[in-house]
């Protein structure tokens, strides 16, 4: 169940590949035109990927509601940015083209350029804090406490998960990820619009992108597997830490060691693929590389007596599969409700492929009643 959820996050995260997309809109969109084409490839995904989002990450709290009590109520300046900018994104794809709309089109034009640019980068940074930890301290003795509130997180600094960005390594991933972003989304405009100098401009855009792309994935890989990790304990539950924990997980799980060459291989032949030819399917080989190398960076934060959410100011306070689950009647039913994940990603990837079966093209777009 717990690896169906991990599989659920990645999936979710990568699928709303929109986001980098819109990081480009003036970029790629060189006139009001190609901007409204680039947009609306985009608006037609962002539904579905904004409700595989929410469902997924529902699943998520119903399993870890520790993890979301300690994380969203202690990093609140954190979250409240990243729930700002995608606000800012529904709001943009609603109200962008509609007539009488009191800001105008290039204001929500700026909406979207923020929700790409910051939003891709402070989730890098939020997950980056399962490895690099976080200042918070947890007391479940509270919960006795049956009179008036309960508290059983607390943070202990006053910047409210702002602190993360003190770190290079959770830098090191939010760049990775917002750069990661902008390739799948340059990769997703060369397979879904059929305007050739869209085309080029992507093709074009692709290397300025994928060097610091892996520059700053490789920064964070190599300092976290060569770094200090945080333990469990299984028998009692003690954390200590433990010198190239997340290497040794990798070494302890072969299964995972494969996913995770597997996942960075597709993406780097996906790149490659759309550098060299010029049949722009290289999105679907990168976007699965995507999804199993964040299910491996998952598996190996929070698997294997690993801590995955890792408090820096005590570390018993620290986050565990084993501390932090739900019930066993509630982990039970997720289990079954898990069953149904494959389901879930065939219906996605069906649903991807059918939007995308014909490009879009600006003649398209003139006739189109709908347009975001």
């Amino acid at each position: 169940m717990v690896v169906h959820n991990f599989t659920a996050g990645g999936c979710a995260c990568i699928s709303d590949v929109r986001t980098g997309g819109q990081g480009l809109l003036y970029t790629i969109g060189r006139t009001e035109a190609e901007r409204n084409v680039i947009a609306n490839v985009l608006g037609r995904k962002w539904e579905l990927t904004f409700t595989t989002l929410v469902t997924f990450g529902g699943a998520f709290f119903a399993s870890f509601p520790l993890f979301y009590s300690t994380s969203f109520g202690g990093a609140f300046y954190v979250w409240m940015l990243i729930l700002f900018v995608f606000v800012l994104q529904a709001v943009s794809y609603e109200f962008r083209r509609k007539p009488g709309n009191i800001f105008g089109m290039k204001t929500y034009n700026a909406f979207l350029l923020i929700n790409g640019i910051a939003g891709t980068f402070l989730l890098g940074v939020a997950v980056g804090t399962f490895f690099t930890g976080a200042q918070f301290t947890v007391s479940t003795a509270n919960l006795t406490n049956l009179g008036g509130s309960v508290t059983i997180s607390q943070w202990t600094t006053p910047w409210r998960g702002l602190d993360a960005l003190a770190d290079y390594r959770n830098i090191s991933l939010g760049l990775a990820v917002l750069f990661l972003a902008r390739v799948l989304g340059l990769q997703f405009f060369m397979n879904s619009i059929d305007e050739k100098i869209i085309f080029e401009r992507s093709k074009k855009h692709m290397l300025y992108n994928v060097v610091p792309f892996l520059v700053f994935f490789l920064l964070f890989l190599v300092s976290i597997l060569f770094s200090t990790g945080f333990a469990v304990e299984p028998d009692t539950g003690l954390i200590y830490m433990e010198k190239f924990k997340y290497a040794k997980n990798l070494w302890d799980m072969p299964m995972v060691l494969i996913l995770m060459a597997v996942g960075v291989l597709s993406v780097l032949a996906g790149i490659l693929n759309d550098l060299i030819r010029n049949n722009g399917k290289g999105f679907w080989v990168t976007g699965f590389g995507t999804v199993a190398t964040v299910l491996a960076l998952m598996i190996i934060a929070g698997y294997n007596n690993t801590a995955y959410y890792p408090s820096m100011s005590d570390l018993q306070s620290s986050l565990t599969i084993y501390n932090s689950s739900s019930s066993k009647f509630t982990l039970t039913v997720m289990s079954w409700v898990s069953l149904l994940l494959p389901v879930v990603i065939w219906y996605i990837w069906y649903v991807w492929r059918s939007l995308g079966k014909v490009k879009i093209t600006g003649k398209e777009l003139e006739s189109d009643t709908h347009q975001y």
